[in-house]
């Protein structure tokens, strides 16, 4: 199951040396590609676009690290709670189908055993737009019911999922207990400003009325549907087939064909909802799932039904294809030293001052010199800051010296110890008494009494913000 999501940043994976290279020459091939590809149109790169809470104006970003996206309203979020990508996701708009995720939300939080028999009646079945083919007086089970609302967009399965469980949700008129119910789930998951009318989502003519969500509420909602394994099954399948009861007792099977154009066909896509009236024009709210993370990519009022899952895969390639692996050691000095018990060449990060003398050092390499983390490449270049001890006295190879500690956007992406490369001895009793009087004469005369620490270890840009 998916873990709902809380806002935060990504963090923490393995590399080095090689990945360092392959790292760079990434952020320079992301930098030059609009000079190597002059065929991509990067025209719906907008400078108020939010790259990780803050817009690709104030963060300097080249086109070539901004989604290529042409829908008005976006947003993109992952199920750890990271929200990568805001465009205009705070706007209240119409979103046209995508409202039957909060009916199935609804549907399946209202304790109603899948196995409820769900009864179409000639409203319904009348209702008209997309459809699950169901006929008046179809008899279904809830589970049934819920394919033919996701699946393929049925209207008539929403209003039959709506008059069913209505009365089970509060008093009055079936279908406005059930919206009542969306929109008091809506207020309970924060979706600030959702407004829901209908379960289906059409707009117009005898269903005009006052209705909105934000792309941001979108995302919310879909993160807490798919804690759901009934609707994760359910929307995840590009066809199905459903048994119904026809009015004459007669069984049948309706054939189910979704509408999203991923499924199957985009690795990892898995639903969720496609929406489209002509004031909420062509919209989609997808989820894309690669080792145990949700994507949810929400593209509303997009050019044509072709490009809102153009738009979907442009957010998700944006987010993998961002994801670098960025090794914490970068030096061009290497020390032999026996790690895990067999010899290997680690990377000098730092030169610690040994106290115990006037002017030695000890070489220093990090507790894991492979170690590396993931970040992502636009949300801005890595620093480090390093903190040694004061050390005196003999050091042995492994011995903790300090830790070094690595931002991306001021937040703390990694920390790890910083630890001797090598041994080092004290000074002997009489060397001792020689460095003692020598430091007194330092001393009196201004000079150093010890060597200086030096730091080594390097943090190459990830991007250079100078590239066009």
């Amino acid at each position: 199951m998916p873990p709902s999501a809380s806002l935060r940043r990504p963090a923490g994976s393995p590399g080095r040396a090689l990945r360092a290279a392959c790292a760079l020459a990434l952020a320079v091939a992301l930098a030059c590609a609009p000079l190597a590809a002059p065929g991509v149109a990067w025209a719906d790169v907008r400078k108020t676009d939010l790259v990780m809470g803050t817009s690709v104006e104030q963060r300097g970003l080249p086109a070539a690290l901004c989604p290529n996206v042409a829908a008005d309203y976006a947003a993109l979020l992952s199920s750890d709670g990271t929200l990568y990508f805001e465009r205009d996701a705070d706007a209240q708009v119409r979103i046209a189908s995508i409202t039957k995720v909060m009916t199935a939300i609804v549907a399946l939080d209202s304790g109603a055993p899948l196995d409820t028999p769900v009864t179409v009646s000639a409203r319904a079945a009348q209702v008209g737009e997309s459809s699950a083919g169901l006929l008046a007086g179809d008899t279904m089970t809830l589970e049934s019911a819920l394919k033919g609302l996701m699946i393929p967009s049925g209207n008539d399965a929403a209003i039959a999922i709506a008059e069913t469980l209505g009365p089970l949700l509060g008093p009055g008129e079936p279908e406005a207990a059930f919206v009542a119910a969306m929109n008091a789930k809506a207020a309970e998951l924060g979706m600030e400003g959702a407004l829901f009318a209908n379960p289906h989502g059409l707009d117009n003519g005898s269903h005009a009325a006052d209705m909105h969500c934000s792309a941001r509420d979108v995302a919310t909602m879909c993160s807490y549907a798919m804690k759901s394994e009934t609707f994760r099954s359910i929307v995840a399948m590009d066809e199905a087939t459903i048994p119904v009861t026809r009015a004459d007792g007669t069984p049948a099977t309706v054939t189910l064909k979704s509408t999203d154009k991923l499924i199957g066909v985009y690795e990892g896509a898995c639903g969720i909802k496609t929406g489209y009236t002509e004031a909420a024009g062509q919209s989609f709210a997808g989820a894309c799932e690669r080792g145990g993370e949700y994507l949810y990519a929400i593209v509303l009022h997009s050019t044509s039904e072709n490009q809102r899952f153009d738009d979907a895969e442009a957010l998700y390639n944006w987010v993998y294809g961002n994801r670098v692996s960025y090794p914490l050691a970068h030096s061009d000095r290497t020390v032999a030293m026996d790690v895990d018990g067999a010899p290997a060449e680690v990377p000098v990060v730092a030169e610690v001052s040994l106290g115990a003398w006037l002017d030695k050092t000890v070489p220093a390499t990090f507790a894991d010199p492979d170690a590396a983390v993931e970040v992502f490449a636009p949300d801005g270049n890595v620093s480090q800051s390093f903190e040694l001890f004061d050390v005196n006295g003999a050091v042995s190879a492994g011995d903790t010296l300090g830790r070094a500690t690595f931002y991306q956007a001021n937040e703390v992406v990694a920390v790890i110890d910083v630890v001797a490369a090598a041994d080092a001895a004290a000074p002997g009793f009489f060397e001792g008494v020689g460095i003692w009087w020598d430091r007194l004469w330092r001393g009196l005369a201004g000079e150093p009494t010890a060597a200086e620490s030096v730091i080594i270890n390097d943090t190459p840009l990830i991007f250079d913000k100078t590239a066009k």
